[in-house]
């Protein structure tokens, strides 16, 4: 990741691969992440909602109200650079989990 670019848009990243970035994911999520040998924002970008499920499940029942339904996009434009891109859409998110227009 393009630390720079990043801290241009807005975030305040720690590292290459800061998984923290992405909204809804937290320190011990983050943590549950790289013990599973999922360290990057490469890696991430390509997991299925199943697969990152199956991951927070297998770290306990605290896990479960996560909602990674985005994560994995939210991780591809890390993976990208498309900072602007991932501030325009955690800005329409809430806890990471798109919030529907009811109007």
């Amino acid at each position: 990741a393009n630390i720079a670019a990043a801290a241009a848009a807005g975030f305040a990243i720690k590292g290459n691969d800061d998984l923290q970035i992405i909204e809804g994911i937290g320190p011990k999520i983050a943590e549950l992440f790289k013990s599973n040998g999922v360290s990057t924002f490469g890696k991430l970008s390509t997991m299925s909602v199943p697969q990152i499920t199956a991951i927070l499940e297998s770290g306990g029942s605290r896990f479960k109200l996560a909602n990674p339904s985005t994560w994995a996009y939210q991780a591809q434009l890390c993976h990208e650079n498309r900072w602007s891109e991932l501030k325009v859409l955690q800005d329409e998110l809430d806890g990471g989990v798109a919030v529907s227009d009811n109007s």
